[in-house]
């Protein structure tokens, strides 16, 4: 069974800093990473990132979010610097499997005042 265990998200002021982790379990997957949804938008991608360590990021964050994973302890890390009022949304953990199955963590709440 595949689990998916999201945690740091948060309330942080404009400029500011957060990290979120996203512990996984049940299976070996090809790529993980982070996807965010704010009111009345559509669940957008943030950043991936391969078993191999090939990495892959919106244009809105590059620069500022560092996405990193730990083979050994099947979990990924979001590190988020320069928070923005407009990087509020759930962020979503997001895994996909050897055999391209995708599985969703339940979402981290991220607020960012100006």
């Amino acid at each position: 069974q595949v689990q998916l265990v999201e945690s740091g998200g948060g309330l942080v002021q404009a400029g500011g800093s957060l990290r979120l982790s996203c512990a996984a379990s049940g299976s070996i997957f090809r790529a993980m990473g982070w996807y965010r949804q704010a009111p009345g938008k559509q669940r957008e991608l943030v950043a991936t990132i391969t078993i191999g360590g090939s990495t892959n990021y919106a244009d809105s964050v590059k620069g500022r979010f560092t996405i990193s994973r730990d083979n050994a302890k099947n979990t990924v890390y979001l590190q988020m610097n320069s928070l923005k009022p407009e990087d509020t949304a759930v962020y979503y953990c997001h895994a996909q499997s050897l055999s391209r199955r995708d599985y969703w963590g339940q979402g981290t709440q991220v607020t960012v005042s100006s």
